[in-house]
């Protein structure tokens, strides 16, 4: 079973930057080029205007804030693109909640990824998502987990190095699963204690070591709502930057229909009709409201009304 519109998915379209791995080693002399441009991060919120990421010169006076450094991401229609985070930079807030402002930012402004994930390209929400991911990665991982000594970024900002026994240690990305569990008409639907009032969604958890996709759905399931899952099938994926996780969308076939809930894990799961879903999307549902945006529950589950799944 896919999705025949996946890539549709945010953060997962076919504009793909040319991620030109065999050019990483020589990132720091690709950052004299002309053209070179580089995207600014700052506490994991971008510079961007409403539907497009600031791609900056190289010498933009705003890079020369510290922060965890410079990743090479790739080639954007041939030009070397870089990402710069600019973390170590202490503003003055403003008392209004809004992001600090610099004096080199022109009309750009700083911003939640998720605030405009929907919005952006796909090339430039594949950018945002690598970038903030990488950067989460880094400022989690400055020290060898081989030797406890402090690692150093290397090959473009994709490995860290140990200084002092030389360990390489690759970026993280955690496997989730998210499952479309259906049986009849109706569809399986969560929430976890911490949610805002109000938001469900379809069951997710992480993919255990040796552990298949499938099996990762069903046990999931299983554990959480007491459901069990026949026939599980594949329907797309996407990587999912806060900080780090690739979600694969699955779909399910229940067995039963009998919830017993882990109350640690949810809050609450309920059987929804199709008819009830389309009322959430409409926003006239009272118990449920739709998923957040850019969220691939959403996705998967509007396809679902749509008939869109083959």
């Amino acid at each position: 079973m896919t999705i025949a519109i996946s890539e549709e998915v945010t953060f997962g379209g076919a504009a793909s930057i040319d991620r030109a791995a065999h050019l990483r080693p020589r990132a720091q002399e690709m950052e004299g080029a002309l053209d070179a441009r580089t995207i600014l991060l700052w506490r994991g919120q971008l510079l961007a205007t409403e539907d497009a990421l600031a791609r900056l010169p190289m010498d933009h006076p705003a890079l020369a804030e510290p922060g965890l450094g410079r990743i090479f991401l790739g080639l954007s229609d041939g030009a070397p693109l870089f990402a710069q985070d600019i973390s170590g930079w202490d503003p003055v807030l403003p008392a209004d909640g809004s992001p600090p402002v610099h004096a080199a930012f022109g009309a750009e402004a700083l911003t939640e990824l998720r605030a405009v994930s929907t919005l952006l390209s796909p090339q430039d929400a594949e950018v945002a998502a690598t970038a903030r991911a990488l950067f989460c990665w880094h400022e989690t991982h400055q020290f060898c987990a081989r030797c406890g000594q402090p690692s150093a970024p290397g090959d473009g900002g994709w490995l860290r190095v140990c200084g002092a026994c030389g360990a390489h240690h690759f970026p993280r990305t955690d496997p989730v699963v998210i499952m479309l569990i259906t049986r009849g008409d109706k569809v399986l639907l969560g929430r976890s204690p911490q949610w805002p009032e109000r938001m469900y969604s379809l069951l997710a958890g992480f993919v255990e070591p040796g552990e298949t996709i499938e099996a990762a759905v069903r046990r999931e399931v299983a554990e959480e709502a007491g459901v069990t899952v026949g026939a599980v099938d594949y329907l797309c994926c996407q990587p999912w930057p806060f900080p780090n996780s690739l979600m694969f969308g699955c779909a399910g076939t229940a067995l039963s229909e009998e919830i017993t809930l882990d109350p640690v894990e949810l809050q609450d799961a309920r059987w929804v009709s199709r008819q009830e879903m389309l009322s959430v999307f409409a926003g006239d549902h009272s118990a449920i409201r739709a998923p957040r945006e850019g969220a691939i529950a959403g996705f998967i589950l509007r396809n679902w009304l749509a008939d869109r799944l083959d």
